[in-house]
């Protein structure tokens, strides 16, 4: 793993950046995405069944599965990791509860404002079904979405060649959700855009994808809302020389192992603890059964980056926005509030990121690519509305009046001062 520092450390910045709005921004794969909602919003079920024989290799006659083929298929789940599967739920439900809003309403002298909080009425999920099949992604993505009171959640899982993943299923038949559709790729996020003679039209789309799926969700948002444009996954840890060398060779690997573009980057004081990882880091590599990809990306996104002290770590972390940081430093609480920009933080050598992919509670719907700077892990606040509430009585409407209509006048928007000439005319 290369050791960087000084001048160095800017130039892979920059790259890093680079890499991140790349990953959406190809051309001939925006124009193919572009053809395939076009195609299904002009020919609906038609078209998905088309794209799905095309890239699934299976023709299907029904876009729905069934509830009995659910439970059917989730019978043949390991029994152990489906209490897994529970218990992981239960934290989730239990931490997203903490995020739920209250409308509310404040009154004086004649004028009482507020705020109606209320659920997205309809939620599409897209759960990935391709390489590689994710229970997780239905837990994080629905559980929320079931906690803010949406009442109708539509969910589409890709089943290449007619596999349907038993544990994907059991998530789905734990979380009640009975409307589900085996489509995939960029014809399932149009279909739920937009709407076919078989799906209705949802009015947000969250879920990860790949590329394809990344680019549709980008292309649709406008006619829908949607999540975030996940990127490649990322991890910055920030450690001392108190850390372990494993532990932290362990987690920098558990996210190149995702893809070819996941960054994994630490940051440390320490150049002979620099050392002590890089090695421990090509041990662990060669034991692992996904170690092309894994090295693939940290040969080309993974660095260790050298500072002079732990708050020029901080100043670099906040910088790059990880989508994942941990901190594994003799006080690593001591550090928490000097960082501004990251999805999730985890503390200590005992809070290694794939507790938070899984079981910890916490939403693992991150963002990615440096927007950590400006948004927020998927949460209850994503399937929430809200609507102010302004009610005037007479006396309260006295008071502001010559405010409304001074400032109107200023603007030059003379109805708008007319609206508060026309009452106070009534009350001569």
């Amino acid at each position: 793993m290369r050791i960087i520092k000084d001048k160095q450390v800017e130039a892979f910045i920059e790259n890093i950046g680079h890499r991140a709005s790349a990953y959406i921004s190809e051309d001939k794969i925006h124009n193919a995405v572009k053809k395939i909602l076009n195609d299904v919003k002009r020919n609906g079920d038609k078209a998905v069944k088309e794209y799905t024989e095309r890239f699934d290799l299976i023709k299907l006659r029904n876009l729905l599965i069934d509830k009995k083929k659910i439970e059917t298929i989730a019978d043949k789940a390991d029994k152990k990791v489906v209490r897994m599967l529970e218990l992981s739920a239960k934290r989730i439900r239990v931490f997203h509860e903490k995020q739920k809003e209250k409308s509310w309403t404040f009154s004086k002298e004649g004028i009482t404002v507020g705020q109606i909080i209320r659920p997205i009425e309809r939620v599409g999920v897209y759960v990935p079904g391709g390489k590689a099949s994710y229970p997780s992604t239905v837990l994080m993505n629905v559980i929320p979405a079931q906690v803010a009171g949406v009442p109708e959640i539509a969910l589409c899982v890709p089943t290449p060649r007619g596999e349907i993943n038993p544990y994907v299923m059991s998530a789905i038949r734990l979380l009640n959700v009975e409307e589900v559709y085996r489509i995939g790729g960029a014809q399932a996020i149009g279909a739920m855009a937009y709407g076919t003679e078989t799906i209705k039209k949802v009015d947000k789309i969250v879920g990860p994808g790949n590329i394809y799926v990344a680019t549709a969700k980008r292309l649709v948002f406008g006619e829908v809302d949607i999540d975030m444009i996940a990127g490649p996954s990322e991890i910055l840890i920030i450690a001392d020389n108190t850390a372990n060398p494993s532990f932290i060779a362990a987690d920098l690997l558990s996210q190149a192992e995702h893809d070819e573009m996941a960054s994994s980057i630490l940051i440390t004081n320490s150049m002979a603890f620099a050392k002590k990882v890089s090695d421990e880091l090509k041990n662990q590599l060669n034991k692992l059964k996904r170690k092309d990809i894994a090295k693939r990306s940290i040969d080309k996104y993974g660095v260790i980056i050298i500072t002079k002290n732990l708050n020029d770590a901080v100043d670099i972390a906040n910088r790059i926005s990880p989508e994942h940081l941990e901190i594994m430093t003799y006080n690593p609480e001591d550090l928490l509030p000097k960082i501004k920009n990251a999805g999730a933080i985890f503390l200590g050598e005992w809070s290694p990121e794939p507790l938070g992919d899984y079981s910890a509670g916490p939403n693992h719907t991150l963002p990615t690519g440096g927007t950590a700077r400006f948004s927020s892990p998927l949460g209850v606040y994503d399937f929430i509305k809200r609507s102010s509430i302004i009610n005037f009585k007479k006396e309260g409407f006295i008071r502001l009046a010559d405010a409304v209509k001074t400032i109107a006048d200023i603007e030059g928007l003379e109805a708008h001062g007319n609206t508060i000439r026309v009452r106070l005319g009534c009350l001569i």
